[in-house]
């Protein structure tokens, strides 16, 4: 019977010290508000950007995951440089298709002037070959 008491007692004591800690907490608030973590590093608008600089990219966590604001400008910025990075690369490409179209079709570059054309070859302009 003596631990019903105990027990009893103990519970009443908790139970009251937690209605203090709660009702009574004083003129402040119970939570302090807090400014929402920002994106601190963000990629560089400078220059392009560098797999050193997505490597240390780090996004701050919200709530429920990531901050969808950073996430949808640190891709986007991403995406846009890779695009631009593929359409320099594809005119890159495209020129050097063209310098090797024109190098197999063009004049030979290694023959020395006066020396006849190599055999299968025929009489090119301004050659005679009547």
């Amino acid at each position: 019977m003596h631990v019903f008491w105990f027990l009893l007692l103990t519970m009443a004591v908790v139970v009251a010290a937690v209605t203090l800690a709660v009702v009574g907490g004083g003129g402040s608030a119970v939570l302090q508000d807090v400014e929402p973590e920002r994106l601190t590093d963000p990629l560089p608008t400078n220059r392009p950007v560098g797999r050193a600089d997505v490597e240390s990219l780090r996004l701050p966590m919200a709530v429920r995951g990531y901050r969808m604001t950073d996430v949808d400008e640190a891709l986007g910025r991403l995406g846009a440089e890779l695009a631009e990075r593929d359409a320099h690369i594809a005119e890159l490409e495209s020129a050097l298709a063209g310098a090797q179209a024109t190098a197999v079709n063009g004049p030979d570059l290694f023959k020395r002037p006066g020396e006849p054309p190599a055999a299968g070859e025929g009489p090119q302009d301004g050659e005679g070959g009547r």
